[in-house]
């Protein structure tokens, strides 16, 4: 059993419990009119009737109060060792490539990480209960949608306020993403908040978006973007279109005049 079979069983039995309580509202409706106009014949007829209707919904209600199969334990356990292959297996049948990468899935741009303790996952670090996975589908497509808001000039001023910290006077030197990431992340809980998957997400996002001079006037390059063999150090990505970029290093040089 899937979560997205038991969310499947537990919403059509909530329909059929749905109707049932309609049926009921209905009946006690024909009642109340048949004792408006006093009309005896109906009265007797509409409480016949409802006494069926009655014992038919308490047996749809008892049916969608236990259609869900999953226990809590259950569901801690599936989040954890399943969950993310249902996720994969179900956006593939939606025509939306997502990879796992590190701490989490990656849906271009997003980033889906699942919170098994809490019954929840975060999609780009905003917590949702919507755990469904159909559901968690269309919201990563809907945001794939949308025009990124992210800016990626900032980003690259914040790179370039790292980099001259650690190239000091030998300011046009290649520096380590990794030690970039490290003077990113230095403060407590910094790695919880923008980790090693959201940096290179962005640094994939500034490589692509052809964005390379700061308002300062300081070019960036990264060197060895593509083709790193070395996996120490480097960070890959997973792109739109399935190719696996890796990125090493990062240098600022001063516009040529």
């Amino acid at each position: 059993m899937t979560f997205e079979q038991g969310f499947a069983d537990a919403e059509r039995a909530a329909d059929a419990a749905g109707k049932a309580v309609a049926a009921l509202a209905g009946s006690v409706k024909q009642l109340r009119r048949a004792a408006s106009e006093g009309d005896l014949p109906r009265i007797r007829k509409t409480c016949e009737r409802l006494t069926a209707i009655l014992d038919s919904t308490r047996k749809e209600v008892d049916h969608a109060r236990g259609a869900w199969p999953f226990t809590s334990e259950q569901e801690e356990q599936y989040l954890r060792d399943s969950y993310a292959g249902e996720v994969i297996t179900v956006a593939a049948a939606a025509n939306l490539q997502i990879q796992q990468l590190d701490e989490g899935l990656v849906a271009f741009p997003s980033i889906l990480r699942i919170v098994p303790a809490e019954r929840a996952v975060r999609i780009n670090r905003k917590k949702s209960a919507a755990v469904r996975p159909s559901h968690v589908v269309k919201t990563l497509q809907a945001i794939q949608s949308r025009k990124s808001k992210a800016s990626v000039e900032s980003f690259l001023s914040v790179l370039h306020r790292a980099y001259r910290l650690l190239a000091g006077k030998e300011y046009g030197k290649t520096v380590a993403l990794a030690a970039i990431y490290d003077a990113l992340t230095m403060l407590p809980g910094s790695t919880a908040n923008y980790d090693r998957t959201d940096f290179v997400r962005d640094l994939f996002l500034l490589d692509r978006s052809n964005v390379t001079t700061t308002k300062s006037g300081a070019v960036c390059s990264l060197p060895a973007s593509t083709g790193t063999k070395a996996p120490k150090g480097t960070f890959s990505f997973i792109a739109p279109n399935g190719e696996a970029v890796t990125y090493y290093g990062i240098r600022f040089s001063e516009a040529p005049e």
